[in-house]
């Protein structure tokens, strides 16, 4: 009988089994996105015997922990406190502790805390494991009945309808399917933005995934405007998703190129910029790096 910390070609795995504590390190460890059965095996063993647990809610995690009986001491680790936390992490980590890091939902880093903390261990050459799980992106994607061969995540849009379109203009080449975050106050006036800039193509918008009132509607991005324009937003956490573009679509033009690189570069800097570019637009990076600092020098 094979050991179930082994996988199936026989390898031992790389982390603990049952009953063993975690290898020293940061444990990049995914929760449940809305259904607390959705933990791991592996997820509670590393939780339960770590040395220190971060998280973005020590509230939210205090529930997670309690149903299953874990007692860890738990600090907040969040955007504002990252920088300065981030010093005490390393100094105990080098010294050999085992510290766990959850979001409040689904897997660390993903719209979340933990990049700059992760950035920073790699650096210093210490030991980062992840312990994988649910993930809102991917249930969503599942969910919704669009291609999922390839895709691609933008995270939440800019508030403002112009930085919004902006955004979504930049994106609209992308050859596979979209999948974005929204609030449920901004669903309607984003679904209008996406049918008028990316064109009227089929999406799905996913809500309270693995929760009691877990939906998916499914539609073209116009009709899912108009549904919840008469409806009202939807409530809970809300993923959209949305089908690729058509071929025709997939090489910008030169006024499209231009407009990314000016909405990306004052941020990302020329080099970054050209590159997210490139990969996004289907021009050579060294055409979009040539016209980006063309553009700068025109500034």
């Amino acid at each position: 009988m094979s050991n179930p910390s082994e996988n199936t070609s026989g390898e031992a795995s790389r982390t603990h089994g049952p009953g063993q504590p975690p290898e020293p390190g940061l444990h990049l460890v995914s929760t449940p996105i809305g259904n607390l059965r959705d933990i791991t095996l592996r997820a509670l063993d590393t939780l339960a015997g770590a040395d220190l647990i971060l998280a973005e809610d020590t509230r939210v995690a205090a529930k997670l922990l309690s149903a299953y009986g874990v007692s860890v001491t738990v600090w907040s680790f969040h955007d504002h406190n990252e920088d300065k936390q981030a010093a005490v992490i390393l100094d105990r980590l080098r010294a050999g502790e085992r510290i766990a890091l959850v979001s409040d939902a689904g897997t660390p880093l993903v719209s979340d805390p933990g990049f700059k903390l992760v950035r920073a261990a790699v650096a210093a050459d210490l030991p980062v494991h992840v312990v994988p799980g649910a993930s809102s992106v991917l249930a969503a994607l599942s969910l919704s009945g669009l291609p999922s061969d390839a895709f691609f995540f933008g995270g939440f849009l800019p508030v403002k309808s112009g930085a919004r379109q902006a955004r979504l203009n930049a994106l609209k080449a992308v050859p596979g399917t979209l999948i974005l975050f929204e609030t449920a106050p901004r669903l309607i006036a984003s679904l209008a933005d996406m049918a008028a800039v990316l064109g009227d193509r089929p999406a799905a918008v996913t809500r309270e995934l693995t929760k009691k009132f877990e939906e998916a509607r499914r539609g073209t991005l116009a009709g899912l405007a108009e549904h919840y324009s008469h409806e009202g937003p939807p409530k809970g956490e809300i993923v959209v998703v949305i089908g690729p573009p058509e071929v025709s679509e997939a090489v910008w033009d030169e006024a499209r190129v231009d407009a990314a690189l000016a909405d990306r570069v004052p941020a990302a800097g020329v080099k970054q910029a050209s590159a997210e570019i490139a990969a996004l637009s289907g021009w050579a990076k060294r055409d979009v790096y040539a016209r980006a600092l063309a553009l700068k020098d025109r500034a």
